[in-house]
């Protein structure tokens, strides 16, 4: 008998996907996201809670912090005796849609992809992931009925608006808009159909969708 210690493999055909973010909050708002845009998905979507500081992170130590991520979302696939097929990594850029958000995107899926052993997409909000949930602004008063989304955040490049959580508290209506709603609005903009047919546009949004289709994963 050999007196190396046997690993366990996973399954066949069993693989989760890692989803690491910010928020838990957002983090349940994007798993509903890539059901819906992800329909055929057959891995597991599992989150591991350490926070995602990316956008700030200097050249020095944006790749040891993805390390960390990468090796965390490793030891989450082994102790569920899967395969790794994906990491989602989601972190509000707290700035608009532009140059600036082009360039740290860049930066930030470079090196994920130098990084990671299998497949990415990254869910860089700008400027924060209530200016996705406004591109369902017909989601919002199936969580509330006294909630109504006003005509000047319809139907515009949500990316642009600046602090678009604020303007939810303010001109949202009753109750008072609190971020533990976010994955509540996503739900019911799911379960309503509205998923697939956003109102106005944001690029941070496409391209996360963009990259989900290019994930191709089991």
């Amino acid at each position: 008998m050999s007196g190396k210690a046997k690993v366990a493999k996973a399954p066949a055909g069993k693989s989760v996907i890692v989803i690491a973010g910010e928020d838990s909050n957002d983090c349940r708002a994007l798993e509903i996201l890539i059901r819906e845009l992800q329909p055929s998905l057959k891995s597991k979507l599992v989150r591991i809670s350490d926070p995602v500081r990316l956008k700030t992170a200097t050249e020095g130590n944006l790749s040891q912090r993805i390390r960390t991520i990468v090796n965390k979302a490793k030891a989450r696939a082994a102790r569920d005796r899967a395969r790794l097929s994906g990491i989602i990594l989601h972190e509000d850029l707290d700035a608009p849609t532009g140059p600036h958000y082009s360039a740290v995107r860049s930066r930030l899926a470079d090196a994920l992809a130098k990084h990671s052993p299998c497949g990415t997409a990254l869910a860089l909000a700008a400027e924060e992931t209530e200016a996705w949930l406004l591109l369902f602004p017909d989601a919002f008063p199936h969580v509330h009925p006294g909630w109504s989304v006003p005509a000047q955040l319809r139907g515009k490049d949500t990316g642009t608006i600046k602090g678009p959580k604020e303007l939810l508290k303010k001109k949202l209506g009753t109750p008072i808009y609190r971020e533990s709603e976010g994955p509540d609005i996503m739900l019911a903009a799911q379960q309503s159909g509205l998923l697939v047919s956003p109102v106005g546009t944001n690029q941070s949004y496409l391209d996360f969708v963009a990259d989900l289709n290019d994930l191709r994963v089991g």
